[in-house]
């Protein structure tokens, strides 16, 4: 116990040289949130973790403390320790509280590099910003925001392949995200929380001058090299196909694949973008820009229906989570190996699971 104790307070005493909070890079699936990651850690006082999500399994923490297989139930659900190069061993099993166990770990891995500024990206955030801003009060904020009918084409072609895309309902999760992400913003800024909000079609477009932005939003200078993925760390990425684009040399914007989008749907992000281009007073989306969708909007039986099939959705989301939090380890992989499911990326077997292990696929 002393010796983790001596591991937490080395931690500590790196964290402690930044003034500042850890920072959330944020999105909705599919949004280019894996390419910015992958170029502000180009950046030597950036260190952030690659959807490490402990924040999803909050339930793991108590008033009394941690649950003492904590760290384990967490690299069994999306292998955040073994994708970072990090192991159980090197943390203490009773951190004291959920601010704690992020600080350490999170910390631990941008101290390796001798970054000072910590946190993660994640896609999984955009219903619950408010909530990590009521645990971390002193958190920024980088939220980016993609045209939603290139959000859901490219959802629907990563899950071509199989996985988590290609779960069902993960269309409608995909539009309807984009529209709570928006949400979410807008509550982080009535709260003064620090925010910096920008357009993937910008970061494509001028990396450099996007880049520069959000390097002004930390209080740090710009870095050339992070303009292009020449030297990016992709060490924490998932396997897969639809992460080709944020592994290349080069920022490329994903092509266009219209023809995956059946049309009934395709009518509906249509739909959807108009009535919130008038919600929005035209402000947003803002890729397309105003005036280039015309459709009719969804009717408000139809976004009624829409909203209760989404709210059941992220309720089974939350159920799954709640279940690996508190289901015995030894039948969670029991029920892995029933349903064929291969375990996380670097935990004996091969990368990658299947659709019904709520670990994100990022974008």
């Amino acid at each position: 116990m002393r010796r983790a104790s001596e591991k937490a307070d080395n931690i500590n005493s790196v964290m402690n040289q930044s003034s500042t909070g850890p920072v959330f890079l944020v999105g909705v699936w599919r949004s280019g949130t894996s390419l910015l990651h992958a170029l502000l850690n180009q950046h030597p006082r950036i260190g952030l973790m690659y959807e490490a999500e402990l924040p999803l399994l909050q339930a793991l923490f108590s008033r009394s403390g941690a649950n003492r297989d904590w760290l384990n139930r967490w690299d069994f659900w999306n292998g955040a320790l073994t994708r970072h190069g990090l192991a159980p061993e090197e943390f203490p099993s009773r951190p004291g509280s959920f601010r704690g166990a992020v600080e350490t770990v999170y910390g631990r891995y941008s101290s390796r590099t001798g970054a000072t500024v910590w946190g993660e990206k994640s896609p999984n955030y955009w219903d619950r910003m408010d909530r990590i801003h009521d645990w971390f009060p002193d958190a920024r904020f980088i939220v980016v925001f993609r045209d939603p009918q290139a959000v859901c084409r490219s959802v629907i072609e990563a899950g071509q392949d199989g996985g988590y895309f290609a779960k069902r309902g993960m269309p409608l999760r995909a539009l309807l995200a984009c529209e709570m992400l928006k949400s979410q913003s807008d509550e982080l800024r009535k709260r003064g929380a620090p925010l910096h909000v920008l357009e993937y079609e910008d970061l494509v477009r001028n990396p450099a001058a996007t880049l520069g932005g959000i390097c002004d939003f930390l209080g740090l200078p710009f870095e050339p090299k992070m303009a292009s993925l020449g030297d990016a760390d992709r060490q924490g990425f998932y396997d897969g196909s639809h992460h080709a684009l944020a592994k290349g040399d080069r920022i490329v914007a994903s092509r266009e694949r219209k023809d995956l989008v059946p049309p009934d749907f395709s009518r509906k992000i249509d739909g959807y973008i108009a009535y919130w281009h008038g919600k929005y007073s035209g402000k947003w989306p803002a890729h397309p820009a105003p005036g280039m969708r015309s459709a009719p909007a969804p009717g408000r039986f139809e976004r009624m229906a829409d909203q209760a099939l989404f709210r059941l959705l992220r309720k089974f989301d939350a159920a799954v989570a709640a279940v690996y939090c508190r289901a015995p380890l030894s039948l969670l992989n029991r029920y892995r190996k029933s349903k064929g499911i291969r375990r996380p990326p670097g935990q004996e077997q091969d990368a990658g699971t299947g659709e019904d292990v709520p670990i994100s696929r990022g974008a």
